[in-house]
């Protein structure tokens, strides 16, 4: 349990400093560098696709010669170098360039970082170690969210200023990193030595059917699962101020964080597939409501309910993966969806760029909430079939 809380401390600092950082990208870029968002929507899909295979590949490393510790520690300095990138830049070129190594950095560290997690927790409370750790995760990003609108309410050209503060907890993160006791395989029932000396096979084709069903429905669900950037620029565009849409992505944060660690334990006792499609279901109303409603009580209302989409999704699709795959495959199947993932976001923010220029800004939002829709009823489908007995029913 100490590896647990560790790695998700680790998550909280360095999302305490990328979310001082995050939120306000969009805005900097758009009224400090002059892109608009169909710029704004290549930057963040190049960024994540890019490095969207890192995760695949670094999960297959981790599986074949281990060293997962050494990959996390490399993956989140990246997210440090990243920052001091972005404080030199005086283009959107350079914030490319900062954001293509922050999104490598983390594909190097997702599927390791997430295996660790698996093998230092009960079998029968992956959810559980699931959501402690994504709350924690979560809860970095709430306050490196509020400490972001802090120094950006003293006033209005402290960007830099955030770029250089964020600095402070991405290295205390790595510095606790370094407390992390990196597991060996064998307990997870590896016999001593096995797993050097014998070759793993991991390939698409080793996968259990309706897993591969899932991660296609997943990527469907990714093509209309735009970067968070549109919806900080749709707030913005409903008449919010830059600081009112930072406290709205503060709330969907908080709102996560306090929910990620009972929706694991709920998903440990009443099955993956129930908590999954109900997430899905909520995405598809918010995404629907963002796009043709404007009110600000309105606005507040969604994002709280987006927290609960965030709780009820992120930590329990790692888990539901855990359940199904052989222990040997855990990294590599856990990077194979983070890849999935990361690949369909390139054009899913091209896609809502494009659609916001050409349609205007509800266009993506009614996209990405119909997508969701589909991939409810299809999950529902696909995880609902009985003689799937690895999946908590």
């Amino acid at each position: 349990m100490s590896n647990i809380i560790l790695l998700g401390l680790v998550s909280l600092f360095t999302d305490i400093s990328t979310q001082m950082v995050y939120p306000i990208l969009p805005l900097y870029l758009s009224t400090v560098m002059g892109a608009g968002p169909a710029i704004i929507g290549i930057i963040e899909g190049i960024a994540e696709s890019l490095a969207s295979i890192v995760k695949l590949f670094s999960g297959i490393v981790a599986d074949r010669y281990g060293h997962k510790k050494r990959l996390a520690i490399f993956g989140y300095a990246s997210s440090t170098v990243n920052k001091i990138i972005i404080l030199l830049s005086v283009t959107w070129t350079g914030v490319l360039i900062a954001r293509i190594i922050d999104r490598f950095g983390k594909g190097i560290r997702a599927a390791p970082r997430d295996a660790m997690i698996a093998e230092s927790a009960d079998k029968s409370r992956l959810g559980k170690a699931y959501g402690l750790h994504k709350g924690l995760d979560l809860l970095g990003t709430a306050i490196g969210i509020i400490l972001a609108w802090l120094i950006l309410s003293s006033g209005d050209d402290e960007y830099k200023k955030i770029f250089l503060y964020s600095l402070i907890p991405a290295f205390a993160g790595l510095v606790i990193l370094l407390f992390v006791k990196d597991k060996k395989q064998e307990s997870w029932g590896k016999t001593p030595g096995e797993t050097q000396s014998k070759k793993i096979a991991f390939n698409w084709q080793n996968l259990d059917r309706r897993l591969k069903l899932f991660l296609v429905f997943l990527f469907l669900f990714t093509l209309g699962n735009s970067s968070n950037a549109f919806i900080l620029l749709r707030a913005y565009n409903a008449g919010f101020s830059a600081r009112g849409a930072i406290l709205l992505y503060f709330i969907f944060n908080m709102t996560a964080s306090i929910l990620s660690y009972p929706a694991g334990m709920l998903s440990d006792k009443f099955g993956r597939k129930n908590l999954l499609c109900a997430g899905y279901l909520l995405y598809g109303i918010v995404y629907l409501a963002i796009g043709l409603l404007s009110s600000n009580i309105a606005f507040i209302v969604l994002f709280v309910i987006y927290g609960f989409y965030g709780a009820m999704t992120t930590g329990v699709e790692r888990a539901l993966i855990v359940d199904i795959v052989p222990p040997e495959h855990k990294a590599g199947t856990l990077g194979l969806h983070a890849a999935i993932v990361g690949i369909g976001l390139l054009p899913a923010s091209v896609i809502a760029g494009f659609l916001w220029t050409w349609l205007g800004p509800s266009a993506p939002f009614l996209f990405g909430g119909g997508l969701a829709f589909v991939t409810c009823i299809g999950l529902f489908v696909v995880l609902g079939y009985h003689g799937w007995q690895t999946v908590p029913e």
